[in-house]
């Protein structure tokens, strides 16, 4: 046989995600507020699109698969949260029609301590000043580099510019003395001269090094670094695991200044840097509101964060009509295109989330009306398989949303739990339920529980369930064996 080259035909089949496809994937795994600043880029670089006005907005009927059927009156995210169940002709849930898819470590230290964090101030009656919160907070370095721009000077004020810059939000100097000498061809005793001056600044306790230092400067500060002190610092370890007798036999005192010292350091702060305002804290916006109804559950998406999208027809014609060259007309058309894919498929992602989110709230009714010892197991398979979707779409509606009830703010994932057997009837009740029995027990407990005391009182309520798991749940939780309990209660009676 021959071998020669030759040209054969075959036809074959494959799935191709193109751009807009993926597109259309990521916004749905996108906040409310992700969204609405991937719309302002949109509009900046798309003539056609446009933002409806607040009128249009309200004169537009609500559009299909909103979750909601036509009234007079449409429910605000205002009034879902405020009314409740007040309005006899409320709206009921999702129909399904309508959504169809058509197109030991220092932290240890603070618990065992009770030293919190500053709390922040709160407005008179006539409301907080607004002014005030508007106004730039001074931040920890700036108010560092001020006292050291008054005590100090020359190459010492240098030194202590790149050790202020070393020292986090919490006020501790994260940085090497032995190579901050080396990379600044400084003596490192010059280094530690400058570190003690700037330990003496405001806030007390800043750049220190670890907790140990921190706490020994403000009780170098509050006179009371004595040699008792000293040594009550330098084994905070044992501070935290309420070893009070070794630590009353190592610092030779008694019960009463043992109490006092602990008392003392009590009221020290382990972060002083907390004082001053670092990164701005971004506050969790709800995506979706859900609200309960006399005939049913109203379910809303967050309208304020998601801005309403149109597009400028009479101006693309204007447009069209102005453009003689080929290339702007094709680049024309590109922008119309894109411009109605993006409306098209932020009305989809709406859709979605609400179908989504309407089995979710059906299948966890128990929790929004009675709290979360109802809450049920439940798998992102579970909701896929009820509204015929695929599971990766379902976790892509569920990621970075939150939803906003009578109950709280809760993230979507919060209300997928894995089952445990609750050993009576056969029926599974879910992880986050049994954690909450289980704090509250701990809570409640007037004589320590044992791991074996918790799982005996467990059975009683329902849950047959593992030692094992008991206290896998109870560390998860960050509450401490009954040994570490018994000896935090010992410690706080000592002090209190």
């Amino acid at each position: 046989m021959a071998l020669g080259p030759r040209l054969d035909l075959r036809q074959s089949q494959s799935l191709v995600m193109t751009p807009q496809l993926q597109q259309a994937i990521k916004l749905l795994a996108l906040s409310n507020l992700e969204i609405e600043g991937f719309i302002a880029e949109e509009l900046e670089k798309n003539p056609l699109l446009e933002t409806a006005s607040e009128e249009s907005r309200e004169a537009a009927a609500p559009s299909e698969g909103d979750g909601f059927e036509d009234t007079p009156d449409p429910a605000t995210a205002d009034s879902l949260l405020q009314n409740g169940g007040a309005d006899d002709e409320a709206r009921l849930d999702i129909e399904e029609s309508a959504l169809s898819d058509d197109t030991g470590s220092d932290a240890g230290m603070d618990g065992a301590l009770g030293m919190g964090g500053i709390a922040g101030h709160a407005g008179g009656e006539d409301g907080p000043d607004l002014d005030l919160l508007a106004a730039d907070e001074v931040s920890l370095h700036d108010h560092l580099l001020a006292q050291a721009g008054s005590a100090l000077s020359g190459q010492e004020q240098m030194i202590a510019g790149q050790l202020i810059e070393r020292i986090d939000e919490t006020g501790y100097l994260r940085a090497d003395l032995l190579r901050l000498s080396h990379q600044l061809g400084v003596p490192v005793a010059m280094l530690e001269d400058v570190l003690e001056t700037i330990q003496t600044f405001e806030p007390t306790g800043v750049a220190a090094r670890d907790l140990s230092e921190c706490l020994a400067i403000q009780a170098r500060e509050a006179d009371r670094y004595d040699p008792c002190m000293a040594k009550l610092i330098d084994n905070l370890d044992l501070v935290a695991r309420g070893e009070l007798g070794r630590l009353k036999r190592m610092c030779r005192v008694d019960d009463e200044d043992m109490a006092e010292m602990i008392a003392e350091l009590r009221n020290y702060d382990p972060k002083p840097g907390c004082q001053f305002g670092g990164e701005p804290v971004q506050a969790v916006v709800p995506d979706i509101f859900v609200a309960e109804r006399k005939k049913g559950w109203a379910i809303e998406l967050n309208n304020a964060t998601l801005p309403k999208l149109i597009v400028n027809r009479s101006y693309y014609h204007e447009l069209s009509e102005a453009g003689d060259d080929e290339e702007s007309r094709a680049w024309l058309n590109e922008c119309l295109a894109n411009a109605n894919w993006l409306t098209k498929a932020l009305d989809q992602r709406a859709r979605t989330i609400i179908k989504v989110a309407g089995e979710l709230v059906k299948r966890q009714a128990d929790f929004f009306r009675k709290g979360v010892t109802h809450l049920k197991p439940l798998t992102l398979r579970e909701i896929a398989e009820a509204i015929d979707m695929h599971e990766s779409t379902v976790s892509r509606a569920t990621s970075n949303k939150y939803l906003s009830c009578e109950r709280g703010l809760f993230e979507l994932k919060y209300f997928f739990t894995s089952g445990i057997s609750t050993g009576t009837d056969g029926e599974a009740a879910s992880s986050e339920a049994v954690k909450s029995h289980i704090r509250t027990l701990i809570e409640n407990e007037d004589k320590i529980l044992s791991d074996d005391k918790l799982v005996a009182l467990l059975k009683e309520q329902g849950f047959d369930i593992a030692r094992r798991t008991v206290a896998k749940y109870r560390e998860a939780m960050g509450i401490g064996s009954s040994v570490e309990r018994r000896r935090q209660k010992k410690l706080a009676n000592r002090a209190a």
